[in-house]
């Protein structure tokens, strides 16, 4: 109970830091910070596609974190899974609050990475809208598992959806406006391989390895 009540504390006090954030990076970029551009990004821009896009991305890594932790004990996988899901709510909530600032849509009629000229590798085949989104059976089978084989599983879902994460995130790093928007980009790169890294290695001590 006292974990359950501290990831939920957790949670709360992400939504406050995000809404913080959301503040003071809009109003770092609009006072000379970063690239020193604050025009409102046009709709089919970068900077609105990849906030787009990476919320959704973002939704699934949070969602996949809850459900490992609910299937295993061990202390170190869980740790691992609180950290993704308050970190990914918090970027989320940025991008979004950002697409509201602009008086922008949280949803395209185009493809999801039209933007970085991708559209047509967007399959949505059985729920993975993008590259390295885990498809709604593997999520179906992830919630199936427990103990060491949700473990080893849940790390090879999440190393295959932060390579598409990166992918996509070092997309904005060339391609967006936004200054500060830029360095989030920048951020999630930067994370998300020392993630790749230390989830090989938590694989290796189950005795596995990287889907890809």
């Amino acid at each position: 109970m006292r974990a359950y009540i501290g990831w939920v504390a957790g949670a709360a006090a992400a939504v406050l830091v995000a809404a913080g954030a959301i503040t003071y990076a809009v109003a770092e970029d609009g006072s000379g910070g970063g690239s020193g551009n604050s025009a409102v990004p046009a709709v089919n821009s970068a900077d609105a596609g990849f906030a787009r896009d990476m919320a959704v991305h973002h939704q699934q890594a949070v969602e996949m974190s809850y459900i490992v932790r609910d299937r295993t004990k061990n202390v170190e996988v869980r740790r691992l899974a609180y950290d993704i899901a308050q970190t990914q709510a918090n970027q989320r909530g940025m991008l979004l609050g950002w697409l509201d600032l602009w008086g922008l849509p949280k949803v395209s009629a185009d493809p999801p990475m039209t933007w970085m000229g991708m559209g047509d590798m967007a399959s949505g085949k059985d729920g993975a809208l993008m590259p390295g989104m885990a498809t709604n059976s593997e999520l179906k089978k992830l919630g199936s598992l427990s103990g060491r084989p949700a473990e080893v599983f849940f790390l090879q879902l999440m190393t295959d959806h932060h390579k598409g994460g990166i992918h996509m995130a070092q997309g904005c790093v060339d391609k967006c406006q936004v200054g500060v928007e830029k360095r989030l980009a920048q951020g999630m790169v930067d994370a998300q391989q020392s993630e790749i890294q230390l989830m090989a290695d938590m694989l290796k001590e189950r005795g596995a390895k990287a889907r890809s």
